[in-house]
């Protein structure tokens, strides 16, 4: 990286402040972290062709879960990133069924939605910031363990852009790992689908 680049880094990095969102705050912030979904995921892996509306039904219903926490991280008064977390007990029997179907009590278990964040604030350190918010909250919960959930696409995916480097490492070095058999499917519209489609997704977790 050179000087400017870094001297830009240091510059976007003293502006931003990371916090959790609580009541109002959510409500009035709902439009924009629905844009800034659709603008994130839009790229590969997850291709997503948007709907602003949904977006913004998906949000409110995953923030009223009891305990859940919506952190955000500010640019002034921008948001430019924002992670989800709430008991995976009160999510949607897809996200459920690997652990239920398997025994396992989701009343102790802590699921980790979104951590999406503008390409321009990346490598400052706030997809840390996000899990070290998230953890933090479901150990408050009592949860022993948090997962969350990433879409499989093959390697020779004909979106797949030149050079990209997947975010394994990065989890791997919070301590996560993916759990052999775990996989949900979801679905959604791709760009160029008329259509949604079916995508597999594979749980990481890690003991809290």
């Amino acid at each position: 990286m050179d000087r400017a680049a870094q001297f830009h880094q240091q510059a976007l990095s003293m502006e931003i402040v990371i916090r959790p969102l609580t009541g109002a705050e959510i409500a009035a912030a709902i439009a924009d972290l629905a844009a800034l979904r659709i603008a994130v995921f839009a790229a590969y892996p997850y291709l997503y062709d948007g709907d602003a509306a949904y977006e913004a039904a998906y949000l409110k219903e995953f923030v009223a879960a009891p305990d859940a926490v919506l952190v955000a991280a500010f640019a002034g008064a921008k948001i430019v990133g924002a992670a989800t977390a709430s008991p995976m007990w009160a999510q949607k029997d897809e996200f459920r069924a690997p652990f239920e179907e398997r025994g396992i009590d989701t009343a102790h278990l802590f699921y980790f939605g979104e951590s999406v964040l503008l390409p321009d604030y990346r490598g400052l350190g706030i997809g840390h910031a996000f899990f070290d918010h998230r953890e933090a909250q479901a150990r408050i919960c009592g949860a022993n363990a948090a997962t969350f959930a990433a879409v499989i696409r093959p390697g020779d995916h004909p979106a797949r852009p030149a050079g990209h480097v997947p975010l394994d490492l990065f989890w791997t070095k919070r301590g996560y790992a993916p759990v052999e058999g775990f996989v949900t499917r979801l679905a959604w519209k791709e760009h160029g689908e008329v259509v949604g489609s079916v995508k597999p997704m594979q749980y990481w977790m890690r003991e809290l």
